[in-house]
């Protein structure tokens, strides 16, 4: 796991002393909220309906036992006792005080964490695949990059007033679990046929008010050059983004209105200027920060153990939980674990001190001190014996972190909505939570099996509501929640955007509308296909008839 170097502590804690001397100004009325406000924004404090709330990086979804226990004490001591994981792989607390905020940031800061970057128009934290570095289907680890990237782009002197916030992801195996396409640059690992590991570079993806899949600009990009491609991009959406219009100054309304192929020949004008300049990446910096990131002390074990295999034989409620919540893992005898953050009925991300103490626990004594954070507001161990599953499953049930359903219906992705955020128009959490109940019985959920619902409380589209196979975005209509739904989207290899199936549904009968969508399912699909199968296959029409026949 990478380490800060003495530039980092150093630049850290300097920031942390600057703000301390902001935030007292601001106490004493020395500074207004509007002066304050481009402050607090760089370093992560928002405003939100009825608090501040402190988002906190973690970048590229990382971290270590030390660090998550050090997040769990500041949910206990500054907050409310808890934190919300989010889908940048931050977590963020809903209500510090004002005074509190230069401790926290104190805090941070011994452990090599801030919140620099998670907020303003700047290249915000890189996320990556959860699973990196212990997938079985990987070509190369993305955190290294994801690194290099997150030295390059810190308070990068060009690039830190953009037009508009800016999302960088990066996924280093075939199947995107870091939703590339729907970032301002995406990043695929790829091997080309001559065998050398480089990127595929995407552009422009994006959700909120305009939903838009990335553009390939370079199908293969030799890693050598990553920094200087990635400078070039961001030198022409510097130089051409739209700063006159909020609703007009991402990149991927850039590239729509200059063209695809325009926006490319731009691009690659301006790396004329920089390849093989001062940013190309030597092979020994590559293989420096590759070192951090070098894999544990794996034990040589056999593919099965015998403990584990008769435990899942006798215990069912153990096999339910192997079946959603294990992955693979490209070492033989051990497994990639999934912790669910969505229990029935709760705010979907949440997680308590308690049980960031628990996972921290876990992760130091069975995971090698690593420990994930999913863009779909779930954590993740990377690295655990299949002889120690019985072990962690058992400490997660006595947590509350034992729910079996990663992937599944209930495993859903929701914005703070209405309960917290002053651009929402509609609840969120009430609505997710209403949903994890319906559906709370888990032979059901099993039986709909891979099933993805995310919900939006505003058009700026935080819960990803595009890309769920089942999507749902709150809207105001004279005062009143309604939810607009969308079907088939996808945030994988596969990226789509859902399409609205008709006129909204209210609060009270959005939930009866999921559920009809969901038996509509079950009932069209053939041969265990899956949500996305079984709409490609039949369409829109189906569901809609069954969705308003009652109208």
């Amino acid at each position: 796991m990478y380490r800060y170097d003495e530039f980092d502590l150093a630049f850290v804690r300097q920031r942390t002393a600057q703000f301390r001397g902001q935030v007292e100004r601001r106490l004493s009325g020395e500074l207004s909220e509007e002066e304050f406000r481009p402050l607090r924004l760089m370093n992560g404090l928002y405003l939100q309906l009825h608090a501040y709330m402190l988002r906190v990086a973690v970048p590229y979804g990382t971290l270590s036992s030390r660090q998550m226990r050090r997040l769990a004490s500041i949910a206990r001591d500054y907050d409310r006792g808890y934190g919300h994981f989010t889908t940048r792989q931050n977590i963020q607390y809903n209500w510090p005080q004002l005074e509190d905020v230069p401790a926290i940031l104190e805090d941070l800061a011994e452990v090599e964490m801030h919140a620099i970057q998670t907020s303003g128009n700047c290249i915000r934290n890189v996320t990556a695949d959860h699973f990196a570095g212990a997938s079985a289907d990987e070509i190369e680890d993305p955190r290294i990059y994801g690194e290099i990237i997150r030295q390059w782009s810190t308070l990068h002197p060009e690039f830190s007033f953009l037009p508009r916030k800016f999302k960088i992801a990066i996924t280093g195996a075939p199947n995107d679990r870091a939703a590339v396409r729907f970032h301002d640059i995406g990043l695929q690992v790829r091997r080309s046929a001559a065998g050398e590991v480089g990127f595929e570079v995407i552009v422009g993806g994006g959700q909120g008010r305009t939903p838009v899949i990335g553009t390939t600009i370079r199908e293969f990009l030799p890693k050598a050059h990553l920094l200087s491609y990635l400078e070039a991009i961001l030198r022409v959406y510097n130089q051409l983004g739209r700063r006159d219009n909020l609703y007009k100054a991402r990149i991927k309304i850039l590239v729509q209105q200059t063209g695809a192929e325009e926006f490319t020949r731009l691009v690659e004008e301006e790396w004329a200027h920089l390849k093989d300049g001062a940013l190309t990446l030597p092979a020994e910096e590559i293989a420096r920060i590759e070192s951090y990131f070098a894999p544990p002390a794996f034990e040589d074990l056999p593919e099965s153990d015998r403990g584990f295999e008769a435990r899942r034989f006798e215990d069912r409620n153990f096999a339910r939980w192997l079946r959603s919540n294990v992955s693979a893992h490209k070492i033989p005898g051990y497994a990639i674990v999934s912790i669910s953050l969505k229990p029935e009925g709760e705010a979907p991300g949440d997680a308590s001190a308690e049980q960031m103490d628990a996972v921290a626990d876990l992760a130091e004594t069975f995971s090698f001190d690593e420990i994930r954070v999913t863009h779909e507001q779930n954590l993740v161990l990377p690295h655990v014996k299949l002889s120690d599953l019985s072990k962690v499953w058992e400490t997660l049930v006595q947590h509350g972190l034992g729910t079996p359903n990663i992937g599944l219906v209930s495993d859903i992705i929701a914005c703070p909505g209405l309960d917290y955020c002053n651009l929402a128009n509609a609840r969120s959490i009430p609505v997710a939570q209403r949903i994890t109940q319906r559906f709370s019985d888990l032979n059901r959920q099993h039986e709909i099996g891979d099933l993805k619902i995310k919900i939006s409380g505003c058009i700026n589209a935080c819960g990803h509501h595009h890309a769920g196979h089942i999507g749902i975005l709150g809207v105001d209509k004279k005062g009143e929640e309604f939810y607009q739904i969308t079907l088939g989207g996808s945030a994988d290899e596969n990226a789509a955007v859902g399409k609205i199936v008709g006129p909204a549904f209210s609060y009270d009968a959005v939930v009866d509308a999921v559920d009809n969508i969901v038996e509509t399912y079950l009932d069209l699909r053939q041969d265990n296909e899956k949500f996305n199968d079984t709409y490609a296959r039949v369409g829109l029409a189906p569901f809609k008839e069954k969705l308003y026949a009652a109208a």
